[in-house]
């Protein structure tokens, strides 16, 4: 911009003055707008992503849950042994489930809430510097306004268009500091709040799998100790029973489970091979979606709300 500076050199250089702090402010401004826009950005994103990660989590959970279900059913149609080691399965399993709702009922209020706060903060700041911009135009304007005055008008109107400049320049300083302060405020606040965020998620995602760990490694053991040879023997003799009164069952001798499978090779290895051409369907219902829209004007009000979690009971059954 191309003012003309006359009417004595106190005049110019309290006019250059203005000029050369109002550019200082500007460029002061310009980096608290880059800092705004940049937590804007990725703070956005990270508010997504987290509340990405807690929906899969839950949904994992709600899975599971399906599962124990379907091995409880299970357990009550086989042998005792089997019965007992697939429920004992089961209980833990569920067991990994409520830590797991635990974890989602964490990760929404100490990681999920906190940053879904910068969407407010950040608006308000943007706010403040659209008044700082107002208040920084309106300087320039009364600066150009007087140049025009004092080189066609009397010397009354120059004395109230200085007036109006002084005013202008005074309330462009006064709301450039208190930009600068609240900018300082939400560096100062942004700092902590990023390292919080994260060290709470990695908090709940260290307890999470501790506990999960102890649960598994329980489960691990029960399975290990079932011993399918009672189970086979028991169903043997169910067969031999139900082959009628005329055949006299054979002793079933308890060796283990390889050796007394009265398979060929041939039939174990078309068992295999039934096994590998199995195939899962897949679910109508998408797990998740697979990317996360890479857009800086990130929308926190689209993100859902992580779903509820059905309570399940699991009982014995005699």
């Amino acid at each position: 911009m191309n003012l003309i500076l006359s009417r004595g050199p106190w005049e110019q250089g309290r006019n250059v003055f203005v000029l050369i702090a109002s550019c200082s402010s500007d460029t002061q401004v310009k980096i608290m707008e880059n800092t705004v826009a940049n937590a804007e950005t990725y703070f956005g994103k990270f508010c997504s992503l987290m509340a990405a990660y807690t929906r899969k989590t839950a949904k994992l959970r709600d899975k599971s849950d399906l599962l124990v279900k379907q091995l409880m059913d299970y357990a009550n149609t086989e042998n005792p042994e089997l019965r007992a080691a697939v429920k004992n399965f089961a209980e833990h399993l569920a067991k990994v489930q409520d830590y797991r709702q635990a974890e989602v009922e964490r990760l929404e209020v100490k990681v999920v809430e906190p940053l879904k706060v910068y969407k407010v903060l950040i608006k308000q700041i943007k706010t403040e510097i659209k008044k700082f911009r107002n208040a920084r135009n309106n300087e320039i304007k009364q600066l150009e306004k007087l140049e025009k005055i004092r080189q066609k008008s009397p010397f009354d109107q120059q004395m109230i268009a200085e007036s109006s400049v002084h005013k202008a320049s005074v309330d462009a300083s006064r709301t450039t500091q208190e930009l600068g302060e609240t900018i300082d405020e939400f560096q100062k606040q942004k700092l902590k709040d990023i390292q919080k965020v994260f060290l709470e998620f990695v908090t709940i995602e260290m307890v999470f799998h501790a506990k999960a760990l102890e649960v598994y490694s329980e489960a691990f053991q029960n399975l290990e100790e079932y011993d399918p040879a009672k189970d086979l023997e028991d169903f043997r003799a169910k067969i031999s029973t139900a082959s009628g009164p005329f055949r006299e069952p054979r002793p079933v001798p308890t060796t283990n489970l390889s050796s007394s499978l009265p398979w060929t090779p041939r039939s174990s290895q078309m068992i295999q091979n039934m096994l590998q051409n199995v195939t899962v369907p897949e679910s109508d219902e998408e797990f998740e979606e697979n990317q996360v829209q890479e857009s800086r004007d990130t929308d926190y009000t689209e993100i859902r709300p992580v779903p509820s979690r059905h309570p399940h009971h699991y009982h014995h059954h005699p």
